[in-house]
């Protein structure tokens, strides 16, 4: 009985890990800096690394899975802590850093969800161009992303919430998008 519990843990975790590897896996996704134009940069990648969790998130939290999104958000950061001590920035100034990097997630969601809200794509579009291009106005690229976002929010719509938790997560494929 003990034993069992310990290990249900472990299962559960290896679980969320799974999850947030399919998340990395597509925010990696070689099209998003080839063909969508994506600075292929520190910043720009946990731009993608946000945008994804934050789809995955919204998911799970809206459909009655608010601890394993919780777990993926601290997952998200504990990666972020261990990159940045990885790369070298000292350890009194790693937890400056995630922390700046926490409010900047809260930030980005907070205009994800405002824009996912609004039924056009200018929204959704703006926002992308601004937090992942740096773009101060929406562009065909921000467009361009903003359609992989509503088809990506709508395919997770589709996915079994065990098969998500799972950590079979399926997102569409960026070259898809025109």
């Amino acid at each position: 009985m003990v034993f069992e519990r310990f290990f249900k843990g472990r299962r559960h975790r290896r679980a969320v890990e799974a999850v947030y590897d399919a998340i990395v896996e597509q925010a990696r996704h070689p099209v998003f800096y080839t063909d969508y134009g994506v600075a292929d940069g520190f910043e720009e990648r946990f731009e993608l690394l946000v945008l994804h969790v934050h789809l995955v998130v919204r998911r799970l939290a809206a459909d009655g899975r608010p601890g394993l999104a919780q777990e993926l958000f601290d997952t998200l950061f504990l990666d972020m802590d261990r990159t940045l001590r990885l790369i070298g920035v000292g350890d009194m100034s790693v937890g400056k850093r995630v922390k700046d990097m926490s409010r900047a997630y809260y930030g980005r969601t907070t205009a994800y969800e405002s824009a996912l809200s609004d039924a056009s794509t200018d929204a959704l579009a703006a926002a992308l161009a601004r937090n992942v291009f740096s773009d101060p106005e929406p562009t065909d690229r921000g467009r361009r992303l903003a359609r992989y976002v509503r088809a990506a929010v709508e395919g997770l719509k589709a996915q079994s919430l065990d098969d998500i938790s799972a950590g079979s997560v399926g997102f569409p494929g960026p070259e898809t998008t025109p």
